[in-house]
């Protein structure tokens, strides 16, 4: 019998820093030590639901689990009816939490308590272990699972920090800090899997708001990478001062603005990079926005019609359409469900928000199509627009600049704040709140 393949759990040194904490750097051997004395604490069997706002805290409970065997519920969503949804679908849920939390699932408090550190030969998992299961966040509808096995979320943290020469053999080690939590996976991925695979130590403080960031940034050691989404990125950019020296700004979720991208570069003197990925297959490919229209895949991603092959995966369907580019890149052409053909002219709600928030003035905005736009031949786009000191008409006037008549929103609405979570995102539900909320007299 062939004995089953093994991959390590850290692919680094025990003397190596992989966290930033207010109280000092943390080492592996410190973490795995600490991991080590938490997993002899959890149940016997079961799935975690990891909500630590700490990431040292996240990153300490998703190794304890890893050493246990016990996959993690990537969830950021500590409501009770989320987590009784969780808890039925996967026999003995139980949390993992920095602070006490309001449910009736069992819970172990992750805390600073002394441990030795870790010596000796570095764990290792089988690749086939289930590791972890993330979710859809919803912007599509009902939130879906994916499984993640250790040797795929190995891959691609080891494409990732190829991609951002993050190897050891690519220099000093780097420091990431992060705008997004680490229960999603754009932020597990850059914030716990890295640190695990490459050169990296994360900041596992919270910062809330563009000061606290930017404060942050100033505490870290060079190299800094700060990982955000556009809208945190528009936030940080409006404090117009210029952060401590960036190898780089890495960007996800939702597009971003080509203006916002050559903002960066300008004013800060970093490059701003921009990662393609979905929670189905995860982070997939990367470009360079202000400079390269097309994306260049991963190491080991493949790119077809409808699905994505990935390492540790196989293949995953795409919800996206892509088309081949030259250099072995391709261009994205948005998600299938979001290319609209109002009077036979094909587009993408994606390339047509980039276009809205190019508008000045315009802080935020989205456009929306009917659910009848494919079989009403009479049917329109809408926009929701936040843009303070900016009427409908002026807004519309830029936009006939840059579109085609058919394409331009009717109508244009002008609201206070679009209903986004906390990584930018606008789900199903809340356009149809913000729909019926436009409606209402």
């Amino acid at each position: 019998m062939r004995p089953e393949a093994v991959l390590p759990l850290v692919n680094r040194e025990a003397g190596e820093v992989i966290c930033h904490r207010p109280t000092g750097p943390v080492t592996v051997g410190r973490l795995l030590g600490e991991a080590r004395a938490l997993a002899a604490r959890l149940p016997a069997a079961g799935h975690t639901i990891n909500l630590c706002a700490d990431r040292y805290r996240m990153l300490l409970g998703f190794t304890a689990a890893l050493l246990r065997g016990h996959p993690t519920l990537l969830n950021a969503d500590a409501s009770p009816h989320r987590l009784r949804a969780l808890a039925e679908a996967y026999p003995g849920t139980y949390l993992l939490a920095d602070k006490p939390v309001a449910s009736e699932l069992p819970l172990v408090l992750v805390e600073d308590k002394a441990a030795e550190d870790w010596t000796g030969p570095v764990p290792m998992l089988p690749a086939a272990q289930l590791a972890a299961i993330a979710f859809t966040s919803g912007s599509t509808g009902q939130p879906t699972a994916h499984r993640k096995p250790w040797d795929a979320l190995v891959a691609a943290a080891l494409a990732a920090a190829e991609r951002f020469a993050l190897r050891p053999s690519d220099g000093p080690p780097g420091s990431v800090l992060a705008t997004v939590p680490p229960q999603h996976m754009y932020g597990f991925e850059t914030t716990i899997m890295l640190p695990l695979q490459a050169a990296l130590a994360c900041h596992t403080g919270e910062a809330f708001f563009p000061s606290d960031v930017l404060d942050a940034l100033d505490g870290l050691p060079p190299r800094r990478l700060l990982v955000t989404t556009p809208l945190h990125l528009r936030a940080l950019l409006a404090e117009r001062r210029r952060p401590a020296p960036l190898a780089a700004v890495i960007s996800a979720t939702a597009p971003l603005a080509m203006s916002m991208a050559e903002a960066v570069e300008r004013d800060w003197g970093a490059p701003m990079l921009e990662i393609y990925g979905a929670s189905e297959a995860g982070s997939m490919a990367s470009r360079r926005t202000a400079l390269e229209p097309d994306w260049l895949p991963y190491p080991g991603i493949g790119m077809g019609q409808g699905e994505v092959h990935v390492p540790g995966l196989g293949a995953v369907p795409l919800a996206d359409a892509v088309e081949p580019a030259p250099g072995g890149r391709f261009r994205l052409l948005g998600r299938r469900a979001d290319l609209v053909k109002p009077g036979g002219r094909r587009a993408s709600l994606a390339d047509l928000n980039r276009v809205l928030m190019e508008v000045t003035g315009v802080e935020d905005g989205v456009f929306v199509a009917p659910e009848d736009i494919e079989r009403n031949p009479a049917a329109r786009l809408s926009a929701y627009v936040v843009a303070p000191g900016r009427s409908a008409e002026e807004i519309l006037a830029a936009l006939r600049l840059r579109l085609e008549p058919v394409f331009l929103p009717r109508p244009l609405v002008l609201v206070p704040a679009l209903p986004r979570n906390g990584l930018g995102k606008l789900t199903r539900a809340a356009l149809a709140e913000l729909r019926l909320a436009a409606a209402t007299p």
